[in-house]
């Protein structure tokens, strides 16, 4: 069976002893930046790779990027080989944010044309919380060739996202906090706010109490609330540097709703454009 979403914790462990499946430990903490390392080393599901936001899913910021900008994605396949990755490997990807870090490395993935790629729902917590084992032990990995089949179109830059708008053709969905997207509270970046005509969906509401991503009828129900059943190929996530803006698009995956995009560089690349104007007044 291929998985290309959600996996379940019992569905993975039933799973472990698979050849060819591949796991990712993508623990990772904006104010501590080693602590996902560091966590991963003390213990982490039997087999699993880390990979690291900033050094593996990101590339260096520039003056004229986000906070983080998409890494080199030549460079990152070279990784996926070192990491023992192939075409045909059943990528499972898990973190301890709820799949917040962990949905920006399942959409890197299918730009690269990996459909076998998924979000261990419920993340590590999950995991623990069925009585499954952790190891510190790591893994064994032969290296192999990974050769990808880029898909662009699952990307918009500034300038897209800017003209989409501008004509009517996009709806941008933001999955930053109410208190930021209002601009009330902005602890990350310089300017708080949000991009004129953007829609606010905190990606905390794919949740359920427990941690877990919502049923697809409940999330098929909620997006096309918001959305006014606009077809998923004219939906594009932002967040504030392109990471928790993947949980978004993950969850309209779940939902069916299929084809959306991401504006990666986000609010944090937006606002180094002197030139947008920000509507302050939608702000208050």
């Amino acid at each position: 069976m291929t998985y290309t979403t959600l996996i379940s914790a019992t569905e993975l462990a039933n799973n472990l002893h698979q050849p060819n499946w591949v796991i990712f430990d993508a623990r990772f903490n904006l104010a501590q930046t080693d602590a996902g390392a560091s966590s991963y080393r003390q213990g982490h599901i039997p087999g699993a790779r880390y990979v690291h936001l900033d050094n593996d899913l990101s590339s260096a910021i520039a003056s004229f990027t986000g906070r983080h900008p998409l890494p080199d994605l030549q460079q990152l396949v070279k990784k996926l080989g070192a990491w023992g990755v192939s075409n045909n490997s059943q990528i499972v990807i898990y973190d301890d944010a709820s799949g917040a870090i962990a949905g920006r490395f399942w959409w890197l993935l299918r730009c690269l044309g990996h459909e076998k790629v998924v979000v261990l729902d419920g993340g590590l917590a999950d995991w623990q919380d069925s009585a499954y084992q952790t190891t510190t032990h790591l893994p064994k990995i032969t290296q192999s060739v990974y050769r990808p089949y880029f898909d662009t179109n699952t990307l918009l830059n500034a300038l897209q996202v800017e003209n989409g708008l501008a004509q009517g053709t996009i709806k941008l969905v933001d999955a930053r906090t109410v208190e930021r997207f209002q601009g009330r509270n902005e602890p990350i970046d310089p300017v708080a706010g949000h991009i004129p005509k953007a829609i606010n969906r905190p990606f905390q509401l794919n949740l359920n109490a427990q941690g877990l991503f919502l049923a697809a009828d409940e999330l098929r129900e909620q997006f096309n609330t918001l959305l006014q059943n606009t077809p998923g190929s004219q939906v594009v996530h932002m967040c504030g540097s392109g990471v928790t803006a993947c949980h978004n698009l993950l969850a309209m995956e779940i939902a069916g709703l299929t084809g959306s995009k991401l504006y990666a560089g986000s609010w944090s690349e937006w606002i180094r454009n002197k030139n947008h104007a920000l509507s302050m007044q939608n702000n208050k």
